[in-house]
């Protein structure tokens, strides 16, 4: 049964009061749910990766070359969706979901090249502060 306006109205009320005293919490419960949804098209792009090795390989058995490369072209879709899924995060990384410990609240996302990042992770073990 949908939300009437009402109650859609006041939902909105008590998401924007939560974003607004709690930030982090608000983007914890908004991250989760894009995670869920990423880790949905990984499964399903996995099955499909599958199926469409199947259908290729049927294609090939058979001697339908049209089966065989409409089952690869299935196999390169979903491969595609799967590393969009990767990148946007599947969730499990212990850096994203561990609470923050110390006087930083929040790490930036780091910038520059992969040396650069690398000589900084270095300094930061030698110095004993961790990763």
């Amino acid at each position: 049964m949908p939300l009437s306006d009402e109650e859609a109205r006041l939902l909105h009320q008590l998401e924007q009061s939560l974003a607004a005293e709690d930030p982090d919490f608000a983007s914890t419960l908004r991250g989760s749910k894009f995670m869920a949804r990423n880790r949905r098209v990984a499964v399903l792009s996995a099955l499909g990766f599958i199926a469409g090795l199947v259908v290729m390989f049927s294609g090939a058995v058979s001697k339908m070359t049209w089966l065989g490369v409409i089952g690869f072209l299935l196999m390169v879709g979903t491969a595609f969706l799967f590393s969009q899924a990767w990148k946007r995060g599947i969730g499990g990384r212990e850096d994203e979901t561990a609470a923050p410990s110390g006087p930083r609240q929040r790490q930036q996302k780091p910038s520059g090249s992969f040396v650069d990042r690398m000589e900084e992770r270095w300094q930061r073990r030698r110095d004993g502060d961790g990763i």
